[in-house]
């Protein structure tokens, strides 16, 4: 039976009408179909849900694509920031933002971030790039920088020795896991 021949079968019945396949039956014209009341509710639903990650992609100060990068928490000793600035720990993740946008990177920062803190990673790099070629010199790199400033987990962080990629990805150094602290505290006392 070919489509005319249903249609015209169809049109024969008395109180048949078409329905149109997105409208629920008896909706009023205008009326949001199941889907798209779906999908209002779900975008309205994440607006009152708050953010949980914290990095910030307002404005941040813009750095030269050759400046080093270094940061540390107060408490941090001297020595552990000597070793990290001259690539001395063992880089157990890495992170790559080559051709993310900035939204992109802040998402993938932050589950990178709670990825590593969760395996007990240490020391991990975020391959940023100097961003040379962009619109934005090193806009990038001063998003990352400004992110490392602000996520709790991570206690010092500096731009890698050049040949670990050198101002164009920085070694962050995360804090201790509590089973971590714990095995040092019985390892040399205290």
């Amino acid at each position: 039976m070919t489509d005319e021949v249903l249609r015209e079968a169809m049109e024969a019945l008395d109180g048949v009408e078409r329905l149109d396949s997105r409208r629920q039956p008896n909706a009023p014209p205008g009326a949001p179909t199941p889907g798209q009341k779906w999908r209002r509710d779900a975008a309205v639903a994440r607006e009152l849900e708050p953010d949980p990650n914290y990095l910030y992609t307002g404005e941040v100060r813009a750095m030269d694509p050759y400046e080093r990068f270094e940061w540390k928490k107060d408490g941090v000793q001297p020595a552990v920031f000597q070793k990290l600035k001259g690539g001395g720990y063992e880089v157990e993740g890495r992170l790559d933002l080559h051709r993310r946008t900035i939204e992109e990177a802040r998402q993938e920062v932050y589950r990178f971030l709670a990825v590593s803190r969760g395996r007990g990673w240490r020391c991990v790099a975020i391959l940023h790039g100097r961003g040379i070629r962009s619109a934005t010199p090193a806009r990038m790199k001063s998003y990352v920088a400004h992110w490392m400033r602000q996520a709790p987990e991570v206690i010092a962080c500096s731009s890698a020795p050049p040949r670990q990629g050198g101002t164009g990805a920085v070694f962050v150094l995360l804090r201790k896991s509590a089973a971590s602290r714990e095995e040092n505290r019985e390892r040399y006392g205290g």
